[in-house]
């Protein structure tokens, strides 16, 4: 029995709690009747206690027969599940406002990814494919040297959240366009690093994919709607 896999979660909202506090103080946030904080960690609950109970499912383990196992993460969390429940919660508890609650997270969700993929260093499991580089790394137990993989996606997460915030710093994008671009970003980067991964092959690259392409249209949806829209405030009158 082991918690490590709760400890990544907790990292990763620490660091999308991180993400809104900074960007709250240089006024990157969007001014919505609901909490950011409040919808995105509630989203982020949910949305690791479904994946959780889609990982129980997936394994043949009843989460009704044997409810401690939510908990006591054994077998790790069903992204795909998780994805989908995070972000059905955040829509239905902002549907008043559902553009700008998804902008101003959008930032922040992806620095939230970036905390969960460099939790790998609290239960050891950053490592991928054999890699013969200068910073390729070692289990204690193996002389085999591998990438560092997870540490590829949290620093790419990272890179693309401070990149997203800044872009809305001193850009007025048109609304939804800063949370389809965090969406591409999602699933791409997971694609990039997936063939680094131990589990080439088992990942879910289905999920990774759909996010890319369901990115990429609402993108280009929102991106059309220019048209009359832009300079316009994006909150809710």
């Amino acid at each position: 029995m082991e918690f490590s896999l709760l400890g990544s979660a907790a990292i990763g909202v620490a660091c999308l709690y991180g993400t809104l506090w900074w960007e709250a103080r240089r006024g990157n946030v969007l001014e919505c009747s609901r909490s950011l904080w409040d919808i995105a960690l509630t989203a982020a609950v949910v949305g690791v206690f479904a994946g959780r109970i889609g990982a129980m499912i997936g394994d043949g383990v009843n989460p009704i027969t044997n409810p401690a196992d939510v908990l006591i993460v054994r077998a790790g969390v069903a992204t795909g599940w998780a994805s989908l429940a995070a972000l059905a919660t955040a829509a239905w508890l902002g549907r008043r406002e559902l553009w700008p609650v998804f902008d101003g997270l959008a930032a922040a969700s992806l620095a939230g990814l970036a905390g969960w993929h460099a939790g790998c260093l609290t239960r050891n499991a950053c490592l991928g494919s054999p890699a013969d580089l200068p910073w390729a790394m070692t289990q204690p137990d193996s002389s085999v040297s591998r990438h560092p993989v997870e540490l590829y996606a949290a620093l790419t997460f990272a890179i693309a959240a401070v990149g997203i915030a800044a872009w809305r710093k001193r850009r007025l994008p048109p609304p939804g366009v800063p949370a389809a671009m965090t969406l591409v970003v999602a699933g791409a980067v997971r694609l990039a690093t997936e063939p680094l991964r131990p589990s080439l092959g088992t990942g879910p690259v289905g999920w990774y994919a759909a996010a890319v392409v369901v990115g990429a249209a609402i993108l280009g949806w929102r991106v059309s709607q220019r048209s009359g829209g832009a300079g316009r405030p994006l909150h809710s009158p």
